[in-house]
């Protein structure tokens, strides 16, 4: 997502680029497993477990088939911005993506889901409507998955959830990163020039990712930020040095939650790698609506629901179907 959905014409634009997400990292991790033996595999398996927490949700798909018949899934991401993920925690989530992977097609979809977007959240009705990022503070990852899928008429099979603050010790552990600025900001001490490479630890790559109302796209500047941030941790991240080093992977563990699995992570790794490289991104487009309970809020019209419902069951290869019924319409 390189340019404002209002300029770009159609609603997805490819990449042909290797785009990776936060994802991207534990995967590059797990290529690694088979070079170097036993212990690094015990290691990284033990951080995967660390971070694993079920979602509480009654799945909507037997997943377990899904990556046996290598089948198209969809995983939920959520970005956070607050301190290490601890197993209760609770918050408002400040990114929010679903991504769908097609290993028949060889393809993913990448959609962000604006933290502003009005909805009625499932099972909180009478707190009115509120912005789909207060899911979570709500009811943690099984309410998010519950208001996405119903708000979209989509199943959501995973999720995960990054932490944007540990990422900082995550960038610092594989030697911060070099990053080309969006646009040009001052921001809590630091400077960004557009397009002049910037070397970044992780207290000023966090600070690049934050940045909000100075943004002429808001929340849909900043989840572009973000993303490019998590992709050149995913390419650094490929360093040998970084990916065995004890503390980077204490870093991981810590920085992330996710019902997927040791074993289906590694199903994802071994069966469904070739989509990382064909990733087209698009994000769910509302309209700014300054007093709905008192807040701003992301009002989406029906037609838009109902094409990103369309584009997210096309590319699980599922049929047809209406989009969901709590999101806030106008």
């Amino acid at each position: 997502m390189t340019e404002s959905r209002m300029d770009r014409g159609p609603k997805i634009k490819k990449n042909h680029k290797k785009r990776k997400t936060i994802l991207s990292i534990i995967l590059i991790v797990l290529i690694a497993l088979v070079a170097f033996g036993t212990y690094r595999y015990i290691s990284i398996k033990n951080a995967v477990d660390d971070s694993y927490k079920s979602s509480g949700i009654e799945k909507q798909r037997d997943t377990s088939e899904l990556l046996s018949q290598k089948k198209p899934i969809s995983i939920l991401l959520m970005g956070t911005d607050t301190g290490e993920l601890g197993r209760d925690y609770k918050g408002r989530t400040d990114s929010m993506m679903v991504v769908t992977i097609n290993p028949q097609t060889n393809k993913t979809l990448i959609t962000s889901i604006p933290r502003d977007t009005a909805v009625k959240i499932p099972g909180y009705e009478n707190y009115g409507v509120a912005k789909i990022n207060a899911a979570y503070a709500y009811g943690s990852a099984k309410t998010s998955i519950d208001t996405v899928q119903k708000m979209l008429n989509i199943p959501i099979d995973f999720y995960a959830v990054i932490n944007m603050k540990g990422l900082e010790q995550i960038i610092n552990q594989v030697g911060g990163v070099t990053v080309n600025p969006l646009l040009s900001f001052d921001y809590e001490g630091y400077h960004f020039t557009k397009g002049e490479p910037t070397k970044m630890n992780g207290a000023k790559a966090l600070a690049y990712t934050r940045m909000r109302y100075d943004d002429p796209e808001n929340d849909f500047g900043r989840e572009k930020r973000q993303r490019q941030v998590l992709e050149t941790v995913a390419k650094s991240s490929g360093s040998v040095n970084a990916i065995l080093n004890p503390n980077f992977i204490n870093s991981l563990s810590k920085s992330t939650q996710t019902d997927i699995s040791f074993g289906d992570l590694t199903k994802i790794a071994t069966g469904y790698l070739g989509a990382r490289d064909n990733m087209e991104n698009t994000y769910l487009q509302g309209q700014s609506e300054s007093n709905i309970n008192g807040q701003s809020m992301e009002v989406t019209p029906n037609s838009e629901l109902q094409n990103t419902t369309n584009q997210i069951r096309n590319s699980l290869g599922l049929d047809e179907a209406g989009t969901g019924d709590i999101a806030v319409e106008n």
